[in-house]
């Protein structure tokens, strides 16, 4: 029986989200028609996610597991349910349940309109704290700024991708995945449905400062090389700069005479220089670290077990 939609979910620890989450996408989607399957990825969840999973899976066929050999992170986990739907139509969705299942019927219709991408923005962020909230703005619009790829800002990974983007996404094996900025490069005709995103359900969320840092070094590094470029202009206009302070220095010895160096202004221009140096330095660090994770060409993810598949993508 051919899918027509996919709904992919990635799963860290979210056994006591999916009773709401399977029970709220059950009511929108069987009002749709639609054959669908539930692609559940369990990326190395501690709790008891993946024996809640299996039980869904012998009760309903269409709920489909694909359990990771251990924790990738959600971008991995994400093109693994990608690589594994089968559906004309794939949507990504988060398990916490901050992106409403009841958006679906609009990406559908939307889709039947003809539109490739439908991907929902946020019109709101309920839930999350006023430094959240400054620092993913400040993130959109630097990559916005940066990259020659326009990534809509305020969006995540719940949208609706048509088979054809879905097959364009699988072409694309670099290691460090940044999913948003993969969904926008692959370009086809997309469209905006903005909506106001809700608290997470229950749980924890394990994403901290630090793991967003990163997440927004990939996403730059991913989609702009004007890091790497800005430090080239930067030391040009700080040779400009040393050019004409040299020529001061000849000037006014010529005029004055020789005076005594002075030992402050040595010690903060050598500390000056030196950061400026181990900055760039440690940009040059970030892609160079990124190109050697590529060119290891390792796997991106080992399947340890699978339910409900024929056959493995």
């Amino acid at each position: 029986m051919n899918v027509e939609l996919s709904i992919v979910i990635p799963i860290y620890n979210e056994q006591d989200n999916l009773d709401t989450l399977f029970q709220r996408l059950e009511q929108v989607l069987k009002p749709l028609q639609f054959t669908y399957e539930l692609v559940c990825v369990n990326d190395g969840s501690k709790d008891q996610s993946l024996a809640a999973l299996i039980a869904y899976h012998q009760r309903n066929p269409a709920i489909k597991v694909v359990n990771l050999s251990r924790n990738f992170g959600k971008e991995i986990a994400l093109t693994a349910g990608i690589d594994y739907a089968t559906g004309a139509a794939v949507i990504p969705i988060d398990a916490d349940l901050q992106d409403p299942p009841e958006l679906i019927g609009i990406l559908v219709e939307k889709w039947r309109e003809g539109y490739d991408v439908v991907y929902a923005t946020r019109r709101s962020r309920q839930g999350e704290t006023w430094l959240k909230k400054f620092t993913a703005n400040a993130f959109y619009q630097t990559i916005d700024s940066m990259s020659p790829v326009y990534i809509p800002p305020n969006t995540g990974d719940f949208r609706l991708l048509d088979r054809r983007v879905v097959e364009a996404l699988k072409q694309m094996p670099e290691r460090n995945r940044f999913m948003k900025g993969m969904f926008a490069w692959v370009g086809y005709r997309q469209i905006a449905i903005p909506f106001d995103r809700d608290p997470r359900l229950m749980g924890q969320t394990t994403w901290n400062y630090w793991k967003l840092w990163n997440f927004a070094l990939d996403g730059i590094t991913s989609f702009s090389t004007l890091p790497l470029k800005v430090w080239t202009y930067l030391g040009l206009f700080i040779s400009v700069l040393a050019l004409l302070y040299a020529g001061f220095l000849i000037l006014r010895t010529l005029i004055f005479g020789v005076d005594l160096p002075g030992y402050a202004s040595l010690m903060v221009t050598t500390l000056f220089f030196g950061g400026i140096q181990l900055i760039t330095l440690g940009v040059i660090g970030e892609y160079l670290g990124r190109v050697y994770e590529e060119v290891k060409a390792r796997p991106l993810y080992f399947v340890r077990d699978a339910y409900g598949f024929e056959s493995k993508p």
